[in-house]
């Protein structure tokens, strides 16, 4: 007996990102996502050791930017 495995579709976006992840995808360093995270503006989980910033944290934090700016553009 086998057991059924989903098939993974190689397009799909992450669910979580690893920190280096996040980073290129917000264009910042390692230390601005950290003390982001820190700072609660950046949600993250953990998974033992491991750090991982949820796909939705990303894009709330990108409509915060936005709300922040206030339509300067």
């Amino acid at each position: 007996m086998t057991l059924a495995t989903p098939e993974r579709d190689a397009t799909a976006e992450p669910v979580l990102y690893r920190v280096q992840d996040a980073m290129r995808a917000l264009s910042m360093s390692r230390t601005v996502i950290y003390d982001l995270i820190r700072t609660g503006r950046l949600r993250s989980v953990k998974e033992g050791a491991s750090r991982r910033i949820p796909a939705s944290a990303i894009t709330e934090y990108a409509a915060l930017l936005e709300r922040e700016a206030g339509g300067q553009g």
